[in-house]
């Protein structure tokens, strides 16, 4: 007869893994201590964040470069990021309910900038598949891929599915390179001096605070008669980014890239076949 398995207690969990908390509460701290750093490229203001200064520390004790963490710690973690943002994602459950009123009455040009994402998603999932990625490209390309686009792949998927490690890494690529990124993009965008700098502060909103703030921290350096207003407007923006977003993404985005990902794998993977075994005749007829 087997035993039915044992439940695992908090005290027990804790126990279990107490070296993992440790390191992460080191990095965090010393993330903390180092701060938030500002500097000028150009025009642009670069922003760079705390938690961007503990991923990089994390990726250095991973176990890929000094194999401080091991493999199986580095999955458990990964376990625990779904945990990590359920408060914030609670949170924007509240602020939707709170907000309502506003998202009756907001102009149509801050609701609907949601459907941009299928402008990448059209982009995007193509080369996913050239690049020889499977299911993980559903959750790569399917969103921005912050943290309610994460714990909505995680809560459908699975935190272990190839769809959350899709999500996951483009997460992760967002805050390494998306604030600088697209602190670069709003100077180089406002330099041909063909959008309205208000219509600008309304392309900040994505969804993410920390891109958000590289964004409209720029143009309000750029446009100070208007910085009030691009800062509110950018904001606001980032709220209903936020909120609907996770609604356009379960709704719309996710199924269609479910739907071009049918139609679309099957080609690529007859590409990549073909062309793996034309590779590997022509290294035959050179030997």
């Amino acid at each position: 007869m087997e035993k039915a398995p044992q439940k695992t207690t908090i005290i027990g969990h804790l126990k279990e893994n107490y070296r993992l908390y440790a390191i992460a509460f080191g990095i965090v701290l010393i993330a903390e201590l180092i701060g938030t750093i500002q500097f000028n490229v150009g025009s642009a203001l670069i922003v760079l964040y705390p938690m961007l200064f503990a991923i990089v520390i994390s990726i250095i004790f991973g176990k890929d470069v000094l194999k401080f963490l091991k493999k199986k710690e580095s999955k458990k973690a990964s376990q625990l990021v779904l945990v990590a943002i359920s408060p914030f994602m609670a949170k924007i459950g509240v602020m939707a309910g709170s907000n309502l009123p506003e998202l009756v009455n907001v102009g149509p040009a801050l609701v609907f900038q949601e459907f941009g994402t299928i402008g990448t998603m059209l982009f995007a999932l193509p080369i996913a598949l050239l690049l020889g990625l499977k299911r993980e490209s559903i959750g790569a390309t399917s969103s921005t891929n912050r943290d309610k686009d994460y714990g909505l792949i995680c809560s459908k998927y699975g935190a272990n599915s190839p769809e959350a490690r899709g999500s996951l890494s483009i997460y992760i690529i967002g805050f390494l390179i998306g604030t600088t990124y697209l602190g670069l993009l709003a100077s180089i965008v406002a330099s041909f001096d063909f959008f309205h700098p208000l219509a600008l502060a309304m392309a900040s909103g994505v969804g993410s605070g920390v891109m958000m703030a590289a964004a409209s921290s720029t143009l309000a350096t750029i446009y100070p008669a208007y910085a009030d207003q691009i800062v509110m407007l950018a904001g606001m923006s980032d709220m209903l980014s936020a909120i609907t977003g996770i609604y356009f993404t379960l709704f719309i985005s996710l199924p269609l890239v479910n739907k071009m990902y049918g139609w679309l794998e099957p080609k690529f993977r007859r590409r990549n076949k073909n062309h793996s075994l034309k590779t590997t005749a022509e290294s035959r007829m050179s030997q």
